[in-house]
């Protein structure tokens, strides 16, 4: 009898995982990328609900549009007309944070920019360094004159490809 966890000939696991995409089976090793058929237009895939993201937007907002409707309709059945600047209050409040954020966000990303700079020129530096250090502690010996020429060539050639 075989075990429960042999796989049954129909779904062998395959050695290469691009066989995978070949054969439009998953993996056994993980689920893999969604496959969307286009459809003869070429868009079909982007009115499924397969792989989407708009149930989960949907269930999040569901309940505010409820409530927001819901308290729409009693400040209209109640008649409540003396509300002050509550929008321009919450527009004001609103058009603060996402000025914050976006101010933020971009800080963030311009310091990671010159982060990056900063280390590919040390990185630039430090191969530098290697390079004299290599040509400087050459043999100076007249016998090896050739070797050492050759050597350096090969060096510089090698340092020029970074």
């Amino acid at each position: 009898l075989p075990s429960p966890k042999t796989p049954t000939p129909s779904r062998q696991p395959f050695s290469n995982p691009f066989l995978l995409v070949a054969k439009q089976r998953l993996p056994v090793f993980g689920r893999g990328m969604i496959q969307y058929r286009q459809g003869k237009w070429g868009f079909r895939f982007a009115l499924s609900l397969r792989g989407s993201v708009f149930p989960k937007a949907l269930a999040l907002a569901l309940p505010c549009a409820v409530i927001s409707a819901s308290l729409n309709f009693a400040f209209r059945y109640y008649e409540v007309t003396d509300m002050g600047n509550v929008g321009i209050n919450v527009l004001g409040g609103f058009s603060f944070i996402l000025g914050f954020l976006v101010v933020f966000r971009s800080q963030q990303a311009y310091s990671r920019w010159w982060e990056g700079c900063t280390l590919l020129q040390q990185t630039r530096g430090e191969w530098f360094n290697a390079f004299s250090g290599c040509m400087a502690f050459c043999s100076s010996a007249p016998d090896k004159q050739e070797e050492v020429v050759r050597f350096q060539h090969r060096l510089l050639g090698l340092i020029s490809m970074l």
